[in-house]
């Protein structure tokens, strides 16, 4: 979907904001913009008014400023590596582009803090820190380019969530500029403080309630001994019985993924870790932490688990390297995923770990009925789906086919007690599913939030939340409702 913003009388703001950012931080023709009209969710796309580059809080505080008294709607962006749209431009709007404010400010091992901004990239502040025996949790498969705003805003999880968690986890505080352009203080640098928890209520809000510029992360020791298991199976179900088994025994891996066949020689393809067997139906990757008794009491359990579940082989790595290679496949999954198809389409679900074999079957009947092959790949240690449809965007129709099997995907988690969202976010992508998952009173609820927040909404807008112009017949059919003007379902 591809729309064309009508355009407003920009000259006056570009003046405004040359004043806060200088012309350097400001873009404005057509083919420049034109590079910022998606995130990572590609086949959704609208040109921004324009686009601007701040560096410092005290800069974004005056361009949200400018927003409010002008009414301009403005969407902020990190890397652009989100999956749900969550950073796509509105219409018309100023896309507030946070890649150039990338220091980290300020760096405590004695209290396990950082201080960064939100233009930095994940993988840096543990690159900042190894050297210390430190690290930084949360590890999304892009973590090499994702940025801890859009982390921030997505609630972000990766690999080692099962064991550490997700971004909320390891966020302790942050500078916040809300929607009028006041800068506020939520948290702190130490776990706990009194009141509400409006650190919990901003991680994961989609930009919706302002735009984190300064964020306050805690960092993980270095585990003693890490290691890293291979099983594979002769079939995906095996695979998902195990990573049940496992957690039921009392065994918490740092991180445990499925790749099933398609996903397997996709990355043996194209990145070739010749770890893989290719003839496997799925593999399991199990990562055990901590002190050294403890991983070698684990692993051996862990090892007859996957044998007794018919794994045909369990294979631990030797050494770090090997590690490295067999985390380096499923870190290029979905990269890989281009090498089956000219397009494809992820979609994000969450479902209860006893329900995996059921539910995976299901997803392979919805394959057979809509006549699209899925690849999968999903963190399994939560039950974290990341279903790939594979099609071909060239085919007419072939699009809206893949929303329908990615919407029968989501409805599917929700009936199995799941969440239509493990880590993607909602964004422009997942908003018309919301009352799927949630009661009209909910939805009221959260918008009543956003209000408070966002009462214009200028944020983000248009995100998140269904509204007749966005999801049509579908929002129709939920309860409607208002807030001061605000379309609630």
């Amino acid at each position: 979907m591809i729309a064309t913003a009508p355009t407003r009388h920009w000259q006056p703001i570009i003046q405004q904001l040359e004043t806060i950012v200088g012309r350097n931080g400001i873009i404005s023709s057509r083919e420049e913009r034109s590079v910022y009209e998606c995130d990572g969710l590609a086949s959704y796309r609208e040109l921004p008014g324009l686009v601007v580059l701040p560096q410092t809080t005290e800069q974004v505080v005056e361009i949200v400023k400018l927003c409010d008294r002008h009414n301009i709607p403005f969407v902020a962006r990190g890397s652009g590596t989100g999956l749900s749209g969550g950073a796509m431009p509105t219409e018309d709007c100023l896309l507030i582009v946070t890649a150039r404010m990338n220091r980290i400010l300020d760096v405590d091992f004695e209290n396990q803090r950082v201080v960064v901004q939100p233009g930095v990239i994940n993988a840096w502040v543990t690159q900042a820190v190894s050297g210390e025996g430190f690290y930084y949790a949360p590890d999304p498969s892009s973590q090499i380019i994702c940025s801890i705003g859009g982390n921030i805003a997505e609630n972000s999880g990766g690999v080692h969530c099962l064991k550490y968690g997700v971004t909320t986890n390891h966020v302790l505080g942050m500078k916040m500029v809300l929607p009028d352009g006041e800068l506020i203080e939520v948290g702190s640098k130490i776990a706990e403080t009194p009141g509400y928890d409006l650190t919990g209520l901003f991680v994961g809000s989609e930009g919706t309630l302002g735009i984190a510029t300064e964020i306050t992360l805690n960092i993980t020791k270095t585990p003693e001994v890490v290691e890293v298991l291979l099983a594979d199976f002769t079939s995906v179900e095996a695979a998902g019985t195990t990573v049940a088994d496992i957690i039921a025994a009392g065994i918490i891996p740092a991180g445990m993924e499925i790749m099933d066949k398609l996903s397997i020689n996709a990355v043996e393809d194209v990145v070739a870790t010749n770890c893989y067997p290719r003839d496997a139906e799925a593999i399991l990757l199990i990562e055990l932490d901590g002190l050294g008794v403890e991983v070698s009491a684990c692993s051996d359990r862990v090892q007859a688990i996957c044998l007794n579940n018919g794994a045909r082989a369990v294979t631990a790595a030797k050494d770090a390297e090997e590690r490295l290679k067999f985390w380096k496949g499923r870190k290029a999954a979905f990269a890989a995923a281009g090498k089956l198809s000219p397009n494809y389409f992820v979609q994000d679900g969450v479902i209860p770990r006893t329900k995996l074999v059921s539910v995976l079957q299901d997803i392979e009947a919805l394959s057979k009925k809509f006549g699209y092959a899925i690849a999968n790949v999903f963190h399994a240690g939560d039950g974290n789906l990341h279903p790939l449809i594979l099609y071909d965007e060239s085919v007419p129709g072939a699009f809206e086919k893949v929303e329908e099997l990615g919407g029968e995907i989501l409805r599917l988690c929700v009936r199995a007690g799941g969440s239509i969202s493990g880590e993607h976010g909602i964004g422009a992508d997942k908003r018309c599913y919301m009352p799927d998952m949630f009661s009209a009173t909910d939805l009221e609820t959260m918008q009543w939030v956003r209000a408070a927040f966002n009462p214009k909404e200028l944020a983000n807008p248009g995100k998140v939340f269904p509204t007749p112009r966005t999801c049509g017949e579908a929002a129709h059919a939920h309860h409607h409702g208002t807030i001061e003007g605000i379309d609630l379902f």
